[in-house]
């Protein structure tokens, strides 16, 4: 008795000659290379472009602060403002009275920085002034662009100078 483990079942070549076929045909080492090819397509800019998504994330992080410290200043009708330490890699939201104000949910210190964490690979690469002041009314003293940057990627937050406006951009 003779059991055979083999993929195919032997084939005839000549009038007694008898081989066994075995291995990969052509179609299904291309389908094979088609697949890794595909796979590669979709992984390679997925991994290269997570510094792009984390500038675009820490933009949209610092229009929502910004945002929320135009809500805070017409909400109590006293000026808030954003400052920002361009070497230190921060910023921080100020009250009126220049202390740093509390965190809504966490209740710690309303200061963000940025190279650290998630957001590694962010850096405030250059802001038109040190700080942007809301008044009560939600405007702005200032406008003013804040340039966050990586390495592949600078994005840019601009406020408005009259209507406190805020909009991320490229």
């Amino acid at each position: 008795m003779r059991i055979s483990i083999s993929r195919r079942k032997p084939v005839t070549v000549g009038p007694d000659a008898e081989r066994l076929c075995t291995g990969f045909t052509l179609i299904e080492i291309l389908i094979v290379v088609v697949i890794l090819l595909i796979a590669g397509v979709i992984v390679i800019p997925v991994i290269s472009s997570a510094a792009g998504v984390q500038v675009r994330s820490a933009a949209n992080m610092l229009a929502a602060d910004l945002e929320y410290a135009r809500s805070m200043a017409i909400t109590t009708g006293r000026n808030h403002s954003v400052v920002f330490d361009q070497a230190g890699n921060s910023y921080q939201l100020e009250d009126d009275t220049a202390a740093v104000i509390k965190r809504p949910l966490s209740s710690g210190d309303y200061v963000v920085n940025l190279g650290t964490g998630e957001l590694n690979k962010v850096s405030i690469s250059s802001v038109d002034y040190t700080s942007v002041v809301f008044d009560c009314l939600g405007s702005s003293n200032n406008g003013c662009n804040i340039v966050l940057a990586t390495t592949q990627e600078n994005v840019t937050v601009t406020v408005e100078p009259v209507t406190g406006f805020i909009a991320v951009g490229d």
